[in-house]
């Protein structure tokens, strides 16, 4: 089996997988990540995304072989429950979430615009969620919450 290297939330990985299997696969199977869901198995809902990069991506349809020697955050490298990301904070402060399922890519999607644009407009926000599907009716506070955690980190 080959060896397929990229960085984990800051950490080397080093796995031995089929290049062809979905990062998400490795991510929840071997490595033990829970913060990407499995949503539509599509690339279609955004509940399993990722960054790689500057960029929020679809874990369920990234194959193995297209992150080799790149960098890959989940919402586990986001922040801890002891210091958590500004997106964090803004996300429980403005009750941007219900049920949670679709929060782990939505997060992850704001940050990867709050990489990109560290001051998005609202209409901008709107854009980098477009892909991320929630049931809950929360996204009003979504984008809330986003430009609430641009300000923080605007602050710094």
């Amino acid at each position: 089996m080959p060896s397929v290297r990229f960085r984990l939330n800051g950490a080397e990985m080093d796995v031995d997988a089929d290049p062809d299997r979905s990062l998400l696969d490795i991510i929840r199977g071997p490595l033990g990540m829970t913060g990407p869901h499995f949503g539509c198995g599509a690339g279609e809902c955004g509940a399993c995304n990722v960054i790689i990069g500057d960029r929020a991506v679809a874990a369920c349809d990234t194959p193995l072989w297209s992150i080799v020697d790149k960098d890959v955050t989940t919402p586990e490298g986001l922040g801890t429950a002891e210091r958590p990301h500004p997106l964090q904070r803004a996300f429980i402060a403005e009750q941007a979430l219900q049920c949670g399922y679709c929060v782990s890519g939505i997060l992850m999607s704001a940050a990867a615009l709050l990489m990109r644009n560290p001051a998005p407009s609202s209409q901008e926000v709107k854009q980098a969620l477009d892909g991320n599907l929630c049931r809950c009716g929360s996204h009003n506070r979504m984008v809330r919450a986003v430009l609430r955690a641009a300000d923080e980190m605007a602050a710094r």
